[in-house]
């Protein structure tokens, strides 16, 4: 009989993939509109902060949301395929025994 295929070994679907990039790149967005704001109103060395978060996040955002998952590199075994079966052959300690007839039950 073939391996069974584990539920852990399938990889994401690309919609859930795509979703899951899509949030992130949102949150990483979200963060950086908030360090723009900040920008406004914090004053002194604090400003520094913000200003580089602002700057550094859209490169990181980019990188994330193109990076694809790719767990386990595993092959799918894919159900359902044609499975040659050797055909069986009685051994001498299957037989039944000599004189024994199935047919009068």
């Amino acid at each position: 009989m073939a391996k069974m295929q584990s539920i852990t070994s399938i990889p994401r679907s690309p919609q859930d993939d795509r979703r899951s990039r899509v949030i992130q790149y949102s949150i990483a967005m979200a963060i950086r509109m908030v360090c723009i704001v900040l920008c406004l109103f914090v004053r002194g060395w604090w400003l520094l902060l913000p200003a580089i978060g602002a700057v550094v996040l859209p490169y990181i955002a980019v990188v994330l949301a193109n990076a694809t998952t790719q767990r386990g590199s595993a092959p799918v075994l894919r159900p359902g395929g044609i499975v040659r079966v050797a055909p069986i052959i009685p051994t001498p300690a299957d037989a039944p025994p000599a004189g024994h007839d199935e047919s009068h039950r």
